[in-house]
């Protein structure tokens, strides 16, 4: 193994990334000096999610290079590759017991596991797992740990030892694949905002002369919310209404206002990401349905349209929590609206749109622009400078 990862040192690295913009750059730096200094210091754990190819295996493999360059002791391992280790101490040809090879495993000094989440879910191979993490848990022993997986889905009680902020330092990595184009897959048939480029804060009506001093009032508030957010974008934005209220401009101009300003920017509406989600199922697709997830949950800007979940089928709502939930955890920039009042929320959503110190929600409680619909008054529930 050593030979193998040889290539992979804090040298090689390229912290800058390629064609990245500012903030992707300063995340992958901020990873790139995270590694460098649990290298030079390898106390506690280490945990690096993020997207395939995004530079997690390259900066744990620069740890192992950096340890064993000063003859320290340490073993960097792809979980599968791991599994099937022990496996094949129980054939009847093998040089070396199972209860050998589990024991250097779980008490080598440094341990790497790269790809957890890439195995085969078996029983047996979670219960491995986990043993070895609780162990190494338990002695406060080094490890490093990298993963494609969202917290979600890793297995509950591996999870809530690798989330022991006391032991763990977790850093997501938003950096595209290197070993693509710098495009973060199919990203560019997802987004809507090359269709929206007229929808900006110029184009913006306040529609003075037709709303009462009252509603006017909250319109101008939400643009004001809008221009804030688009100057300093951080965490996550929420705009409820009803439908025809201007949500989806706001969110527009927000998103073509950092697109002038370099930042990528993905604009999608709900019912499509569910829609191309589940087409990434058909044999016939051309994008794996991680990989489809993967861009549009690590997208370094993310504008999600008509994020209404109170009719979703279970699976639709558990997507769309996993997707949200990581945005929030990661403080990844993201803007949504929402025809759902935010007391009909889903209440682990309803949590999460709740912190305002990473989230901010307003109600624009105005007319439609088109018809007479009824309308409702702005809410009580917690909304941000109303």
């Amino acid at each position: 193994m050593q030979a193998l990862l040889k290539e992979m040192t804090f040298a090689t690295f390229r912290p800058e990334g390629a064609a990245m913009t500012k903030d992707r750059q300063r995340n992958l730096r901020t990873a790139y000096d995270i590694a460098r200094n649990y290298a030079a210091n390898p106390q506690g754990w280490l945990f690096l999610l993020g997207g395939y190819g995004c530079g997690k295996t390259h900066l744990a493999a620069a740890i192992a290079n950096e340890m064993w360059q000063h003859g320290e002791d340490a073993l960097f391992i792809v979980v599968p590759d791991l599994l099937d280790h022990l496996r094949a101490t129980f054939r009847p040809d093998s040089t070396v017991s199972y209860d050998e090879r589990f024991e250097l495993v779980r008490t080598v000094p440094l341990l790497i596991l790269d790809d957890l989440g890439a195995q085969s879910n078996t029983p047996w191979a979670n219960e491995k797992l986990y043993q070895i993490i609780n162990y190494r848990y338990n002695a406060s022993l080094p490890m490093v740990v990298t993963t494609n997986l969202s917290l979600e889905e890793i297995e509950p009680r591996t999870r809530s030892r690798l989330l022991d902020t006391q032991l763990t330092t977790i850093h997501y990595i938003i950096a595209p694949d290197y070993r693509g184009s710098g495009r973060a897959g199919s990203e560019a048939e997802l987004n809507l905002l090359p269709l929206l480029r007229d929808w900006t804060f110029a184009t913006w009506a306040d529609r003075k002369e037709s709303l009462s001093a009252e509603d006017f009032a909250n319109l101008r508030r939400a643009y004001a919310e809008a221009l804030t957010f688009a100057e300093k974008p951080e965490g996550c934005l929420l705009f409820s209404g009803l439908h025809g209220v201007g949500k989806t401009h706001l969110a527009a101009a927000i998103a073509n206002y950092r697109s002038e300003r370099g930042d990528r920017v993905l604009f999608i509406t709900v019912p499509d990401f569910l829609d191309h989600l589940r087409a990434a199922f058909s044999p016939q697709s051309q994008v794996p349905y991680d990989k489809r997830f993967q861009e549009v949950k690590t997208a370094p800007f993310l504008v999600l349209d008509d994020f209404d979940t109170k009719y979703a089928s279970p699976w639709a709502r558990e997507k769309l929590f996993q997707l949200f939930n990581y945005r929030y955890l990661a403080k990844l920039p993201t803007v949504m609206t929402s025809s759902t009042a935010i007391e009909e929320m889903e209440s682990r959503l309803l949590s999460r749109l709740l912190d305002n110190r990473r989230c901010a929600v307003f109600g624009i409680a105005v007319p439609p622009y088109l018809g007479s619909l009824p309308f409702q008054k702005e809410g009580k529930t917690r909304q941000k400078k109303t």
